[in-house]
């Protein structure tokens, strides 16, 4: 499984000038990639004002994205926000070449910058089945929730994907929390960030990595806009799992609708 990780600025409230600079960070890609992974709210940057401008589904930004899939043949994902009947959601949509997209609402809205008083929340998380691989798709803040992503008979998969607008100031916890999610479910974690700052002048510095199953890096990105394709290796992750099954002694716990646990 090729998966790449698109590491880059993003303009301001600019969806143009973003799907602009994103479409040729992705043409050299064609036939190269399984997966090609943008960061957050790829279209504006997060911006707490993107209700008033919130796509719809079937808006410039999807179309934009099934027509980058076609041209690489490959799964093209990221957030967008969407306007869906009387709602704003954080979507994340995973278009394919075949015109199909599969969308995943961020559960987890990030209260400090008001996120959860502008736009809804999901609901489920979804798995997405692609060449081979099982891929749970999240969006950033989702990170901090372990409980959430765990895997489990319900939920299981081969890959976590992390879409994210993670600022500078906390780049450590982006780090560490990537890597407890990939030990604690034994699963490859990707995690794509953007770099440079926003309108609201608050600096994102990357970080943009590729764990596997121990946590260990496959790749860690610095600080400067650049793209990178990596290979995973799912047979050997699977021999991980059966080799070494922690899974067999986790607690029978996890979250109910409502947010309980049981």
């Amino acid at each position: 499984m090729r998966i790449s990780l698109l590491q880059t600025t993003l303009a301001w409230r600019d969806p143009p000038a973003n799907r602009a600079r994103l479409a040729a960070l992705l043409a050299p890609l064609a036939g190269a990639t399984d997966v090609a992974v943008l960061p957050e709210t790829f279209p504006t940057g997060f911006d707490m004002e993107g209700g008033e401008t919130a796509e719809s589904m079937g808006g410039a930004s999807c179309e934009w994205l099934l027509a980058r899939a076609r041209a690489l043949d490959a799964a093209v994902v990221g957030s967008v926000f969407i306007r869906d009947g009387d709602r704003v959601y954080n979507r994340l949509l995973w278009a394919t070449p075949d015109g199909r997209i599969v969308h995943y609402d961020k559960r987890h809205l990030f209260r400090m910058a008001g996120e959860h008083q502008r736009f809804s929340a999901g609901a489920d998380p979804v798995i997405v089945e692609w060449r081979g691989a099982r891929i749970c798709p999240l969006v950033c803040y989702d990170l901090r929730f372990p409980v959430w992503s765990r895997r489990r008979a319900a939920l299981d998969y081969d890959i976590l994907v992390y879409v994210a607008n993670w600022p500078a100031r906390r780049h450590y916890a982006w780090q560490q929390l990537l890597r407890a999610r990939a030990i604690e479910n034994q699963a490859f974690v990707v995690g794509v960030n953007r770099v440079g700052p926003d309108g609201n002048g608050i600096d994102y510095s990357g970080g943009s990595a590729v764990l596997d199953a121990l946590g260990e890096p496959l790749v860690e990105l610095g600080g400067l806009p650049q793209s990178v394709t990596v290979t995973l290796d799912l047979a050997a992750q699977c021999e991980l799992r059966e080799r070494f099954p922690v899974e067999r002694d986790a607690d029978p716990f996890t979250l109910l609708a409502g947010g309980h646990c049981q």
